[in-house]
């Protein structure tokens, strides 16, 4: 196997993504102040959310840690009942 083969049958997703909700106005990626005040004014915690689900180290790299970060949104939305949750994806 070559550097650049892989053991996993699987494409990792390294596209950067915030844990968001479908009210708020704000990007997080371009203005986060803006974006987190208005999270913590509507009691939503998002980030607190995410730490809750993802399970970040810096024993893993920075692309293990992205990765990371997509599946816990992914599991975050799955199990939201009110719906209220989105991923929001960094533009390229």
């Amino acid at each position: 196997m070559n550097e650049t083969e892989s053991n996993y049958d699987f494409k990792i997703d390294s596209t950067e993504s915030m844990l968001s909700t479908i009210d708020n106005p704000f990007n997080p990626f371009d203005h986060f102040d803006e974006w987190l005040a208005y999270d913590i004014e509507k009691g939503h915690y998002s980030c607190n959310v995410l730490a809750r689900f993802a399970h970040c180290s810096a024993e893993l790299s920075e692309m293990e840690n992205i990765e990371e970060i997509n599946q816990a949104i992914d599991r975050i939305i799955e199990v939201d009942a009110e719906q209220k949750f989105i991923k929001v994806k960094r533009n390229s």
